[in-house]
């Protein structure tokens, strides 16, 4: 009888938690990966040395095809012992230094990382979008002597060349000759170089607490910060397609940038899985899928704008006509993730949170249609996190009388933090203390405890999923990047005509993420000038950042501290018909800003102009 009973409760506690077993397989999975990184700390057993047994293991097996070459990983490990040996014999590179990387998406992308990493030289990716005085701040900000740039970006570097010489820092580029003999050729030099193993000496000097790289992020601060990511933090983002389901008979279809954490650790994931990787130069909606069956691709990475783009793609008779098995990646909206599925053929959708400088991620492994992750007791006990509520106008979560935060309830959402613990620091950020110290929070739940903050609006449902909602503050991302709103007013702020500007990005029917728009105030006495106002914004901000839409008005409200009031602005939008104000859209056509008319806001809602 008591068997009885015991199966009965045992079916009804089941029946309410019907993710139960899928809760402990996946944090048992979790706990598993931090014990093998504990044993790699003890060992100091970093992901180059991985490597290097994959390439003993498996010489011959391809590592990278890009367009219709294969690169094996025997064929990458001696590249990156020429390309050391290149750094070394340059004498502008010494064993330590930190190189800045100016590339887009290339095999030498990862041989000349990994010939770095056996220098000892952590390496900070650039985006190459950046131009001028970004540049600069993002090489400063990193402390890199050395920039490594691609042939086809040679333009922009000499446009700060001086400036780089001032500050002495070396410039290669990717080239067989350069005209400009303050700057030095790369591949010639390649060709001469010895492909022999390179000392383990020259990096005996590493742990896994050593910086590794650093990734450019966006923030509440203007200009770009550099993450600071060691080899701990390598490793833990290499483990994710680890807990997708990724093996080692897997080719993965690598399309985002590589100066992204998403598309990097793509490439350094198929090194901790033995894979293979199809790299593209860029994102071809129109021809991922002939990419696809071309290199016998079984996983996807994808941002959420890239999976909408191949849905957007005219229908085929062929569509599920390929091997993909499996697509990982972030930001997928619940009716594109459906339409997805149902035109291309029951692939796995693993959906993922996390921020490239945080402490902590979220995986939706049961693959709940739009959620990222999935809220368990067994979770938070191990990976300790909170969703608090928010004050959207003042900027800052919401505090009981006792000065502790209050949790968000049920389905509300409310800023997501995970708690920093020794197994879950945050690195912060190089050479930025000041920041690093802002991403904390202080005394959430108790005196005491530190918790990194987010950026984020997440809400809980009452059957446990996790969802992501917005980001707060002053970043929003559009066309898979990260916007600030304090750089994009600092560089608007800058136009003779304007005086003052409140950035935010602004929802479009149909589109991911927020596109810029800006309210602005103007000078007095002056009116607003839209060639110059379109000039400067082209030459200071990449495509991404530039407000596609402005709105003139004679004042910018602010809040009770002074802060510029946003949420009403990004609920007003940019419709001509509920808003007096003077509107403005950016023409890049006219390379101007044009009036926003009703008839161009509606082209803009339908889809005909194509932002």
């Amino acid at each position: 009888m008591l068997v009885w009973i015991v199966f009965a409760l045992l079916l009804a506690f089941l029946f309410l938690h019907p993710n139960f077993f899928k809760d402990v397989q996946y944090v048992f999975t979790q706990l598993k990966i931090r014990r093998c990184i504990q044993k790699y700390v003890r060992t100091n057993f970093t992901i180059l040395d991985h490597f290097l047994e994959v390439v003993e293991a498996q010489p011959n097996k391809p590592y990278i095809l890009f367009k219709d070459e294969t690169y094996t990983y025997r064929d990458v490990d001696e590249l990156s012992n020429k390309a050391a040996r290149v750094f070394l014999q340059s004498g502008l590179v010494k064993q330590g230094d930190t190189v800045a990387f100016y590339l887009g998406n290339e095999p030498a992308f990862m041989w000349l990382w990994l010939g770095l990493q056996k220098l000892d030289c952590p390496v900070a990716f650039l985006n190459y979008n950046i131009r001028s005085r970004a540049l600069l701040h993002c090489l400063s900000c990193s402390g890199a002597t050395s920039l490594v740039a691609a042939e086809e970006f040679q333009d922009a570097v000499e446009e700060v060349l001086p400036s780089l010489l001032e500050q002495q820092i070396s410039v290669f580029i990717l080239a067989d000759r350069c005209q400009n003999e303050r700057m030095v050729s790369f591949k010639d030099k390649l060709k001469q170089a010895s492909s022999q193993p390179i000392s383990k000496d020259l990096r005996s000097h590493v742990t896994l607490q050593s910086p590794a790289l650093y990734i450019y992020t966006s923030g509440t601060t203007g200009l770009p910060k550099a993450a600071k990511l060691n080899h701990i933090r390598v490793w833990t983002l290499s483990k994710i397609w680890y807990s997708a389901g990724m093996n080692s008979n897997d080719v993965i279809y690598m399309s985002i940038p590589l100066y992204h954490a998403a598309g990097f650790f793509g490439l350094i994931a198929t090194i901790e899985r033995g894979a293979t990787a199809a790299l593209t130069t860029d994102f071809s909606a129109s021809e991922f899928l002939d990419d696809c069956r071309k290199y016998n691709v079984t996983v996807i990475q994808y941002i959420g704008e890239i999976v909408r783009y191949i849905c957007n793609t005219p229908k085929k008779l062929d569509d599920q006509n390929h091997k993909v098995r499996m697509a990982v990646g972030n930001g997928l909206r619940e009716d594109v993730w459906q339409e997805f599925q149902s035109r291309f053929g029951n692939i796995r959708i693993y959906e993922l949170y996390g921020a490239t400088e945080g402490n902590f991620g979220l995986q939706n492994y049961c693959e709940k249609i739009g959620a990222v992750g999935r809220d368990s007791f067994l979770f938070k006990a191990f990976f300790p996190y909170t969703v608090v509520k928010y004050d959207v106008d003042e900027e800052a979560p919401v505090r009981d009388s006792s000065g502790f935060c209050i949790k968000a309830a049920t389905g509300e959402p409310g800023l997501f933090l995970s708690e920093i613990t020794m197994k879950s620091p945050f690195a912060g950020y190089a050479r930025n203390l000041k920041q690093t110290e802002k991403k904390k929070l202080h005394n959430v739940h108790k005196k005491g405890d530190v918790y990194f903050n987010t950026g984020d609006l997440l809400s809980i449902n009452e059957d446990g999923f996790i969802y992501f909602h917005d980001r707060v503050g002053d970043t929003f991302r559009w066309k898979g990047e990260n916007v600030s709103t304090t750089e994009v007013s600092d560089v608007v702020t800058m136009a003779d005509c304007i005086v003052e500007c409140n950035a935010y990005g602004v929802e479009v029917p149909g589109q991911e993420g927020r596109v810029g728009m800006a309210t602005v105030s103007l000078r007095e006495g002056e009116k607003f000038d839209p060639v110059d106002v379109f000039e400067h914004v082209e030459k200071f901000l990449p495509t991404y950042a530039r407000p596609l839409f402005i709105r003139i008005k004679s004042s910018l409200e602010v809040t009770g501290t002074y802060k510029y009031k946003k949420s009403q602005r990004v609920k007003e939008g940019f419709n001509p018909t509920e808003i007096k104000d003077s509107l403005y859209f950016l023409d890049d056509q006219e390379k101007r800003y044009v009036p926003l008319t009703l008839d161009i806001f509606n082209s803009v809602i339908s889809g005909k102009i194509n932002i």
